[in-house]
């Protein structure tokens, strides 16, 4: 077991290149009718769409403590201020990203905490596809935005 070593990039089964030797895991965090979105920067891998924050994860981290670290990283938030709902895989069979759906609590503040991001907004659920996603988080859209309308 060792610190921070997730980071680095790996070729699925599917021929697709991703970020994250242990697999990655992100959070779709919920408000209302609103989810927490990241606008990536420019420079970083799939930069200037917008997705969720989230990221490599470290080969001893829980699916659920790989998402909320990285949100803490990219956006600030008190994780204590959480309620995680659903686990959500996008498994491509030697690897997956697992996004954990989350009910934020009143008081959750997030802002911009590095040079990952451009912007972070809440954004309606209704029109998160009229934005430019990053193109994984659009192939996931359409299902999570099922679940969503299950909590």
């Amino acid at each position: 077991m060792a610190a921070r070593d997730g980071d680095g990039w790996v070729q699925c089964a599917c021929g697709h290149k991703h970020w994250g030797l242990n697999g990655a895991a992100g959070i779709l965090i919920l408000r209302g009718t609103e989810i927490l979105l990241q606008h990536r920067a420019p420079w970083v891998h799939n930069g200037d769409t917008w997705g969720i924050p989230g990221g490599a994860r470290d080969s001893h981290e829980s699916t659920i403590d790989g998402a909320f670290r990285e949100a803490v990283e990219e956006t600030g938030i008190d994780t204590a201020l959480l309620t995680p709902l659903h686990t959500f895989s996008d498994d491509h069979g030697d690897w997956k990203y697992e996004t954990v759906i989350a009910r934020a609590a009143d008081g959750l503040i997030a802002h911009e905490v590095n040079d990952e991001s451009h912007e972070v907004r809440w954004v309606e659920i209704d029109v998160v596809d009229q934005l430019p996603l990053h193109p994984s988080f659009a192939k996931s859209w359409p299902e999570l935005k099922a679940l969503l309308q299950s909590f």
